[in-house]
């Protein structure tokens, strides 16, 4: 299963960053594992990268958009696709400072829909070292349809 999680980076960064994505990850990766002691130190660093997100407006207008799907359905604070179809199965829960986006397969049905919301989002799976900016993905997987 692969977790990802999802930021949405300021523009001053994604410039800094865009050709060389591995620093990026590598400053997200060393806030996410930092000691406890540390946690100051840390949420001055990611709110220096990071902008936050609208929850509310994320949550209510991803529902909207996707309650007519017939493999979509929302439990509490949760997004999930359920489509057997696609063999996909994908859960997605916003918070203020992140998105937390769990897949058992390679791709999600969550991605183009979570772009539109902003441009300026990277992704990150700390656990497999796999990490993008969303809308640089989304356009390879267009090219390669």
């Amino acid at each position: 299963m692969k977790i990802y999680f999802i930021f949405n980076i300021k523009k001053e960064f994604i410039s800094l960053y865009k050709d060389n994505q591995r620093v990026l990850y590598n400053i997200l990766r060393q806030i996410y594992y930092l000691d406890k002691t540390e946690v100051e130190y840390g949420y001055n660093l990611f709110k220096q990268l990071i902008l936050p997100l609208d929850k509310d407006y994320i949550d209510r207008n991803l529902y909207i958009k996707m309650h007519k799907l017939i493999p979509y359905v929302k439990r509490k604070n949760t997004h999930i696709i359920n489509n057997l179809y696609k063999d996909e199965v994908s859960r997605l829960t916003i918070k203020k400072s992140y998105i937390r986006l769990e897949l058992e397969q390679d791709f999600s049905s969550f991605f183009p829909y979570i772009n539109e919301y902003s441009s300026q989002l990277f992704v990150c799976d700390f656990h497999y070292q796999d990490f993008f900016f969303l809308n640089d993905y989304l356009s390879c997987e267009k090219t390669l349809v």
